[in-house]
């Protein structure tokens, strides 16, 4: 297309054509199928990554417990142990300063469950469901699961 200026100048409009947008919407649409997958799965493997950092932190707090007063703390004291000392006279050797300063809920807000088991633990995050049990992204994070 053409227009002519006052002067006598001439413009030429330029434009892109209709094949050239396909091409370009084509080239978009195949990143798109690329790239979008791999990002929405991104964000729950990084709260199920951050649930076995908190849950290894734990650990290591539930093991300097153990070392101090030769036991784990027991399922039902759970993981407030660790903040304050549930019984002086059962853990006499408690360290003066608490093992955490508070203890971490998981990626969903919600606490993370302690099971002592004979001589170990587990520790569970019931997951972006908040039940027990579930599939997929609500399946259960449970810490002898977590890559170590």
């Amino acid at each position: 297309m053409v227009n002519v200026l006052k002067n006598g100048q001439k413009r030429v409009k330029r434009a892109f054509t209709l094949l050239e947008l396909l091409v370009v919407i084509l080239i978009l649409g195949l990143l798109a199928a690329f790239v979008v997958p791999n990002i929405i799965g991104a964000g729950d493997k990084a709260k199920r990554d951050l649930v076995c950092s908190q849950m290894g932190s734990i650990s290591s707090a539930l093991d300097m417990f153990k070392m101090d007063n030769g036991m784990l703390p027991d399922t039902e004291e759970g993981l407030k142990a660790l903040v304050s000392n549930p019984d002086s006279d059962k853990y006499p050797a408690y360290s003066s300063k608490p093992y955490m300063k508070r203890v971490p809920k998981d990626s969903w807000g919600q606490p993370i469950q302690y099971v002592k088991n004979g001589d170990g633990f587990d520790l569970i995050s019931f997951g972006s469901d908040r039940k027990e049990g579930g599939d997929g992204n609500g399946a259960d994070i449970r810490y002898s699961q977590c890559n170590k």
